[in-house]
């Protein structure tokens, strides 16, 4: 049996205690600050898979007074990102390489992000991993599609110390 990856160990333990999402996202905001501009929720993070929601309230909406664009790629990348770090063994790191969006409809309401990663057969010294994400709102809707490219590497061998 191989070991959970650090940051699904932490939300394995996090997850079912109170306050544990809200502690666990803070974590996630504090590491990558960019993303406490969306107050992002983390529903749901396994192996494979990461659901994130996030309220519509002024500072995330656009001039229109929907749910920014940007504000979307960020639910994006996190979700996308989450997926991957708890998916990517450990001896392997991975990063963004590219990400395509599509504007589906008006966001008008608040939004929830599910990433649903095509695990590989195999992990290879170098490879690239597609973490899609559907964005929808409350009734369901998908109103936003990102495909992210993750770029996976294995981890070079450590240097022994002098």
């Amino acid at each position: 049996m191989t070991k959970a990856p650090p940051t699904l160990a932490l939300w394995q333990r996090l997850n079912t205690k109170p306050g544990g999402q809200w502690l666990f996202a803070r974590g996630v905001c504090r590491r990558a600050p960019y993303f406490s501009t969306i107050r992002p929720r983390i529903e749901a993070l396994e192996t494979g898979r990461c659901v994130v929601t996030s309220r519509k309230r002024r500072s995330v909406e656009n001039h229109i007074g929907t749910f920014h664009a940007i504000a979307m790629c960020n639910m994006a990348e996190l979700a996308g990102g989450l997926a991957a770090e708890a998916t990517v063994p450990t001896t392997h790191r991975w990063i963004p390489q590219g990400m395509e969006v599509d504007y589906v409809a008006k966001a008008e309401t608040d939004l929830t992000a599910t990433c649903v990663v095509d695990l590989p057969t195999t992990w290879d010294d170098r490879q690239t991993l597609s973490t899609p994400v559907d964005i929808t709102d409350a009734s369901g809707q998908i109103v936003f599609r990102a495909r992210i490219r993750m770029y996976v590497s294995k981890k070079p061998a450590r240097k022994p110390a002098a």
